[in-house]
């Protein structure tokens, strides 16, 4: 019988997901715990498993759209199964209007005692871990083994627990750094799915607040569905609709959002102002479905103004009759094409954004004469096994420098500095969508040969979106190289738990006094942006003269 793949929830704050990529296709062969296409989320690129075995009969979604958690993305079945029915039914279930409309929510329906206020979380520097619906068919999971526990610091990717699901066990993973504050559920216990599993934050961060908000919200669920049938419904029922609340359609909502929302208050996020501006909505007319009747961006492209309120109105003298006028084409017409933002560049704009605006930078440069460097790369691509490039020249060399000078291989912690005694240098790549930088470990003990092949790979791997976690993370230094672009000079922003990186341009043949005489020379220029709170000017500079010299004369790279 074929199963239908829906979105899952893969964060606690998780609304939608965008497939990154299939990476299985229509008439595939699939088996249980194969990876059937990679999902960007509002915290990270995930990977979705097939839960069945047998054929991909049907996907539902193109690479880089957007679905919303429960969504179809495909189905499986067995090989030549006919699926149509099921398609016009889910087709029919997705555009079918509910026919049967909620009352109103009278004051009496909820209890004064249980008039639950807006909870105001924000502050709180913790985020909850709930139970994400990990198949189709599963309405609950149980906690097969803790792998962390309460006081422990984890961080994104690390394995918080192992779950158990009608299909299948399946790791739970953290989607934030911080310090596993709370675990609500012990091992051998089942918990609905969206229901609270731990709370990961900052030391000392009230959670308790948090779980509270929370337990409301879910109250405020529980009676709006009391009030909304004529029949008592029972604390088993009630229990129920916790653990696989109804989807509700827009008609049936409109109703009790209106009476949710306070008196002269629209609550709305500030993307979905933003689009009600551009398209001419008038936020009032708009229902909310986020918490609270709060208007978020599906609510505004869901929405139809009605006759009588046209989205724009244009000027006429009253009497006259209005003419259109047809206005010629004309070169340089504008326009323009707008992108979503993907998770990359997300992570990429915070990171960068906070080290910048963070960390107090200062620059020093400095030339180089690569006239030896180039004889000596020519004479070891000789017998390399592997082609050397000028990058891994300079990343062996900031990797000897780097030992000879361990305070430039430091980071700021902020009540403490960290000086590394092991050397792992990140080396900046281009990909389509941004930056990744895959770290190159130990690589003051490693040969030239050995660095060019694993920064090859590395590199491929980047491009192709493949690296693990253990490949980039854990950097004490990093090297960004634009010399191949043709850039002789920049200065980069550092990146962190870095203090430095150092900014690379390209090789230029250009004049150059060598004793006493104008002769022609090759110089490269460098960079070295250095965070203030760790290294102070002398200290950088000293690394760098040191880098000058094991370049101008690479015989000391052995050294």
């Amino acid at each position: 019988m074929a199963e239908v793949i829906r979105m899952p929830r893969m964060s606690d704050t998780m609304e939608e997901g965008v497939i990154a990529s299939w990476l299985k296709k229509v008439g595939d062969e699939v088996k249980s715990g194969d990876v059937l296409a990679e999902v960007e989320t509002d915290k990270a690129t995930m990977e979705l498993e097939a839960y069945d075995d047998g054929v991909l009969l049907y996907i539902g979604v193109e690479d880089k759209q957007s679905v919303p958690v429960d969504g179809v993305l495909a189905v499986i079945g067995e090989k030549g199964e006919n699926i149509d029915d099921l398609l016009a039914e889910l087709k029919s279930e997705s555009s079918k209007p509910e026919s049967k409309k909620e009352p109103e929510i009278s004051e009496e329906a909820v209890p004064e005692s249980e008039d639950l206020p807006d909870f105001d979380s924000s502050e709180i520097n913790a985020s909850l871990i709930t139970m994400p619906k990990m198949s189709d068919t599963m309405n609950e999971g149980t906690i097969a083994a803790w792998h962390k526990k309460v006081g422990d610091s984890v961080k994104s990717g690390d394995i918080l627990a192992e779950v158990e699901t009608d299909k299948a066990t399946m790791e739970l993973e953290a989607y934030e750094d911080g310090t596993l504050l709370y675990i609500g559920v012990k091992e051998g216990e089942s918990v609905a799915i969206d229901g609270i599993i731990a709370v990961v934050g900052e030391k000392g961060a009230d959670y308790q607040k948090l779980i509270e908000a929370e337990s409301r919200k879910a109250k405020t669920t529980v009676s709006e569905s009391d009030s909304s049938t004529s029949e008592p419904v029972s604390a088993q029922a009630a229990e129920s609709s916790q653990k696989v609340p109804d989807v509700e359609k827009p008609e049936a909502k409109k109703e009790s959002v209106k009476e949710a929302r306070p008196d002269g208050k629209i609550k709305a996020s500030p993307l979905a102002k933003k689009l009600a501006k551009d398209l001419g909505y008038d936020l009032s007319k708009i229902n909310g479905s986020g918490d609270f009747g709060r208007i978020i961006k599906r609510d505004v492209e869901a929405y139809t103004p009605s006759a009588e309120e046209p989205v724009s109105t244009s000027a006429s003298t009253p009497g006259e009759k209005s003419v259109p006028v047809q206005l010629p084409q004309i070169v340089g017409e504008e326009s323009y094409e707008e992108i979503n933002v993907s998770q990359m560049r997300k992570t990429i704009a915070k990171r960068l954004a906070e080290s910048k605006f963070t960390a107090p930078h200062f620059y020093l440069t400095m030339e180089i004469n690569m006239d030896k460097a180039i004889a000596a790369r020519k004479s070891m691509n000789e017998v390399a096994p592997v082609k050397i490039s000028f990058n891994d020249l300079v990343l062996k060399a900031a990797a000897s420098s780097l030992r000879r000078h361990p305070k430039v291989n430091a980071s700021w912690l902020g009540d403490k500095i960290r000086f590394n005694h092991h050397i792992h240098i990140g080396v900046a790549v281009a990909v389509d969508e941004g930056l990744l930088v895959p770290v190159v470990r130990f690589a003051d003990n490693k040969s030239l040969s050995h660095i060019s092949a694993e920064v090859k790979e590395l590199g491929e791997k980047a491009r192709n979106k493949q690296l693990q976690p253990n490949e980039w993370e854990g950097n004490t230094f990093t090297i960004s190289n634009l010399g191949m672009f043709g850039i002789e000079e920049f200065t980069a922003i550092i990146n962190p738990p870095d203090a430095c990186i150092l900014a690379v341009g390209g090789i230029k043949e250009t004049a150059i006094v060598k004793d006493g005489q104008l002769v022609p020379g090759n110089v490269m220029k460098v960079t070295l942006s250095c965070d203030h709170r760790v290294v102070d000017g002398a200290t950088g500079a000293a690394f760098l003269s040191t880098f000058k010299e094991i370049l101008e004369d690479p015989v000391r790279i052995l050294i």
